[in-house]
């Protein structure tokens, strides 16, 4: 899953792909470099991050994902925790949601994705963005997260979604610390175990320089954690994730070239 930002406030690329051609420029590069679905984010949800209205974010997604649409052999992801947004794409043409409120944003998630064809992607949370990052806390990560994951699933289950539609997210860096991202990743067996499949959404992610700092070393920018990223990628895809959601699409499907060629 290749990441497309149109946003200028994402915490690795805000800014870069905000106008329309440069948007379109980089998720044709991100497909012919190799990526299975293209996700289109229109609201930054980094640490720290402020809220943008409905209408901005439709005006930022919709008219790429009407045009991505008619050009790309990819299924198109609306990341977004909005469901009037994902009702939008998905008129212009998206067949994913990709939510980090695990359709608990608003009560009218669970009814629009169930009338939706749209695959769904619940991902696991601890608060919300702007505080997320503050003193994240759990007696048992993995299990927790794990519980809150499988109650989604049932609630979306519950409003109708096919159970062949879920997937679910821990929900990397997202209320957690860099033990909690840690503990989450070596549990991607445990996760896939039940039966949805797993998207690992680690890329360029804080907890990858923190490992740095924790040695002494100086901590490197989101556009220098690409070897961390393809580390966590190819653990989680070895212990059963069945998709990696990455800024670096080339780069990572090289990785995965090589480890297919070593058996």
């Amino acid at each position: 899953m290749g990441v497309v930002n149109v946003t200028p406030d994402s915490f690795s690329d805000g800014g870069r792909f905000i106008g329309f051609q440069a948007a379109m420029a980089h998720a044709k590069q991100l497909v012919a470099d190799g990526a299975d679905v293209l996700d289109i984010g229109g609201e930054s949800t980094r640490p720290g991050a402020h809220p943008v209205t409905i209408d901005e974010e439709i005006s930022r997604v919709v008219p790429l994902i009407n045009a991505l649409w008619n050009e790309v052999d990819v299924p198109i992801s609306i990341d977004t925790l909005k469901p009037e947004v994902a009702e939008e794409a998905f008129k212009a043409g998206a067949s994913v949601w990709n939510d980090v409120s695990a359709l608990g944003y608003s009560p009218d998630s669970l009814g629009i994705a169930a009338r939706s064809d749209a695959d769904i992607v619940l991902m696991h949370m601890q608060g919300e963005p702007r505080t997320m990052q503050s003193s994240p806390w759990y007696e048992d990560v993995v299990a927790e997260v794990e519980s809150y994951l499988l109650e989604r699933a049932q609630a979306a289950v519950g409003a109708g979604i096919a159970p062949e539609r879920i997937w679910i997210d821990p929900g990397i860096g997202f209320g957690k610390t860099l033990d909690h991202n840690l503990a989450l990743i070596r549990a991607t067996d445990r996760l896939a175990s039940h039966g949805f499949p797993v998207l690992m959404a680690a890329s360029r992610k804080r907890f990858i320089a923190a490992l740095e700092e924790r040695e002494g070393i100086e901590p490197a920018p989101p556009e220098d954690r690409l070897g961390g990223t393809v580390a966590v990628h190819l653990h989680a895809l070895k212990n059963g994730a069945a998709m990696v959601r990455v800024h670096d699409v080339r780069a990572m499907k090289q990785a995965m070239r090589v480890v297919q060629a070593l058996g």
